[in-house]
């Protein structure tokens, strides 16, 4: 892989990762579909500006359908993983949630791609260390608390997150900034469907704007990086690599929020993350 594809695909994950918590903290304050919808909308608004502006909006066509599947699922991982922040502990929904690497990876694995024994071992060790980290909050009757719910939430986020990355990656073949506008464009016209439906924005006003804007726009830069990552790496090496994210939102959580795991939560997101860093040394 070369060098310039890894600082990319890692660069994505600081910015995400950063994006992941200062939505989360918006989402205590604010409906996690407003947030999204909103962030959504300016990053929109930013991106096709660049778009015009760099005339990549004249690329060809080819990233039109995977960049609407990947904009689809990325709102619906959005959504759900907002909420589980929300509710629960950043140090174990994040890395839960980039358990959904496994989607990218496979795709990479079924158009050519060969495991190594190191990512074998670090896949085995995400999937342990993602059941310990939610282990105490799948339990009992803690299940229907909140705490537990945003473990599930977590969990069905990662699985929208990897097919939105499988996504970016497909349409990052074609023009990885009109990915991002096909993105935006898609997740926008969803949430504009259910305002309207609702006949609600989210309680958002003027003053929200500009932290929710940050969110979108760094959330769109990180999209963009990890699409300019995919198309000079492996596909399966560059989606664990962006996958690193939950490192800078767990170390964020933990310094600004003072966010305390129990000691099997601690085991388990070092396993987690720990299979991550394997995944991407391989």
């Amino acid at each position: 892989m070369r060098p310039v594809g890894a600082v990319l695909a890692l660069l994505s994950s600081v910015v995400w990762g950063t994006a992941d918590y200062l939505g989360g903290v918006a989402s205590r304050r604010l409906p996690p579909v407003a947030v999204v919808g909103w962030s959504q909308a300016v990053a929109l608004i930013a991106v096709t500006a660049t778009a015009v502006v760099t005339g990549e909006i004249h690329a060809p066509t080819g990233w039109i359908w995977w960049s609407v599947l990947a904009g689809a699922c990325g709102a619906a991982g959005l959504a759900a993983f907002y909420t589980a922040l929300a509710h629960g502990t950043m140090g174990v929904v994040s890395p839960l949630a980039a358990l959904g690497v496994a989607v990218p990876v496979l795709g990479g694995l079924a158009t050519g791609d060969r495991p190594s024994a190191l990512q074998v071992v670090g896949m085995l060790l995400g999937f342990v260390g993602a059941v310990a980290a939610g282990g105490p909050e799948l339990s009992g009757k803690a299940l229907r608390s909140a705490e537990g719910r945003s473990v599930l939430l977590a969990v069905a986020a990662g699985f929208f997150f990897g097919v939105a990355l499988l996504g970016i990656q497909r349409a990052a073949e074609s023009s990885a900034l009109m990915t991002t506008v096909g993105m935006r464009l898609t997740s926008v016209t969803i949430f504009l469907v259910v305002a309207l439906a609702v006949r609600s924005t989210g309680g958002v006003t003027a003053r929200d704007l500009p932290f929710l804007g940050l969110v979108g726009v760094m959330d769109v830069g990180a999209n963009l990086l990890f699409g300019l990552a995919s198309t000079r790496g492996l596909h399966s090496v560059v989606a664990v690599l962006g996958a690193v994210y939950p490192v800078v939102t767990v170390l964020l959580g933990a310094v600004l929020l003072k966010e305390r795991l129990a000691r099997v939560q601690q085991a388990g997101v070092v396993l987690a993350l720990g299979g991550v860093a394997l995944l991407a040394a391989a």
